[in-house]
């Protein structure tokens, strides 16, 4: 009897092992270094076609894969990380920091620097990204004829995305952006610029649902936040904000024919010395946009111009929008637990569209200051209430 089962253990475990090894090897991600590709940490050796080159391994690896970047930096030109893949979960762990080329005109007109489109389960964590926009800021602070700058980190028409503990750094334009996206987790990101940079958006969403921005630091020289036309389901906690001009819904309106924006949570955010506080922006203009069951929950304001604001006649330049009025429709805005101290009198001007007024706006416990007293609160065209203990006085 005993010969017999050794005869069999002698038959099962090759097989055993096979199974078992391949079972492991099925589970274990595909490894793909940057470096093993031809790329160079100098920060002078373009490294372009190596990345690419390690993307369209791991995107074509029938198993989960990772993309290492180790640490050192790795200049880039203008990059499409292009899907679908064969897997459903491409990792990119970065130790070190990327670099667009110091020359802005290289990828100035590229409208992206790092652009993924048409992706699913892609993940970034850690790293550095560095626009180095600095001196295309100035070309336009200056007046020149310049290019309209790069977004740094683009995605596109892509679902199940994951940004973790990555650093943004002087993007020529806007930092990060999400347009046709589901479910999307931004966590512990920092993004940083210069409070005079132009049009460096810290963090953008359009036409997107589902979108988690968790526990992230924003400075910049425009929105922290900005939220276009068609986002369904966006929420924003814990970021601190400053210099920039605030979180913002907007502008909307700037089409005729334009997806509006509802299901809107900002929770628990601080803001310094910022343009704005929690704004929504439209342009005076006929749309058939809105904004709607919205959120605004828990916010500390810090020397803030316009804590509060809704401004329904924002006409750039006074070009396409004088003599009319705001099309797009603001319903049900709930302000709740608003402290801190506003840097102008005016600390809650409600602009709504004489057309469309705003309906179901909601003050509680809105308590801001101005210059140690009571701020004020202005109203036109807004209907809802105030409950609790709103300082600011109010005007509804």
């Amino acid at each position: 009897m005993a010969t017999q089962m050794s005869y069999l253990l002698v038959l099962l475990l090759p097989l055993l092992f096979l199974f078992f090894s391949t079972s492991f090897s099925s589970a274990t991600p595909a490894g793909y270094n940057v470096v093993s590709f031809g790329a160079k940490p100098d920060g002078k050796t373009d490294s372009t076609k190596a990345f690419l080159a390690a993307w369209a391994g791991a995107c074509s690896s029938v198993t989960s894969a990772t993309i290492y970047v180790p640490p050192g930096r790795f200049l880039l030109k203008n990059a499409a990380f292009q899907g679908p893949c064969k897997n459903s979960r491409v990792s990119i762990l970065i130790d070190g920091t990327l670099v667009a080329p110091a020359d802005y005109g290289v990828i100035g007109d590229a409208g992206n620097w790092l652009f993924f489109q048409h992706v699913n389960g892609v993940s970034i964590s850690g790293g550095v990204l560095d626009g180095q926009g600095t001196g295309l800021w100035a070309c336009k602070n200056s007046g020149n004829n310049c290019p309209s700058g790069a977004t740094s980190l683009g995605f596109s028409n892509s679902n199940n995305i994951v940004i973790n503990g990555l650093t943004s750094l002087n993007s020529q334009m806007y930092h990060i952006v999400f347009n046709g996206c589901n479910n999307v987790k931004v966590q512990g990101v920092k993004v940083s610029a210069s409070g005079n940079s132009p049009n460096t958006d810290g963090i953008h969403v359009q036409l997107s649902s589902s979108v988690t921005i968790l526990n992230t630091k924003i400075a910049t020289g425009d929105d922290c936040v900005s939220v276009g036309p068609g986002t369904n389901g966006l929420w924003i906690e814990n970021v601190a904000c400053g210099p920039g001009h605030g979180i913002s819904i907007g502008s909307l309106g700037k089409n005729s024919e334009e997806p509006g924006v509802q299901n809107v949570t900002v929770k628990t955010a601080t803001f310094t010395g910022t343009q704005n506080g929690l704004r929504i922006k439209s342009w005076g203009r006929p749309s058939n946009g809105f904004a709607r069951n919205i959120l605004f929950q828990d916010a500390v304001m810090q020397n803030v111009q316009n804590p509060i604001i809704i401004d329904q006649n924002y006409c750039p330049d006074n070009k396409g929008c004088p003599g009319q009025v705001s099309g797009v429709k603001i319903s049900d805005v709930t302000y709740q637990d608003i402290h801190g101290t506003s840097a102008t009198e005016v600390a809650v001007n409600l602009d709504c569209s004489s057309k469309n007024p705003c309906s179901g706006i909601k003050l509680q416990d809105v308590k801001l200051t101005y210059k140690n007293q009571p701020a004020s609160a202005s109203c036109s065209h807004a209907v809802g209430s105030a409950n609790g203990v709103v300082q600011t006085g109010s005007c509804l």
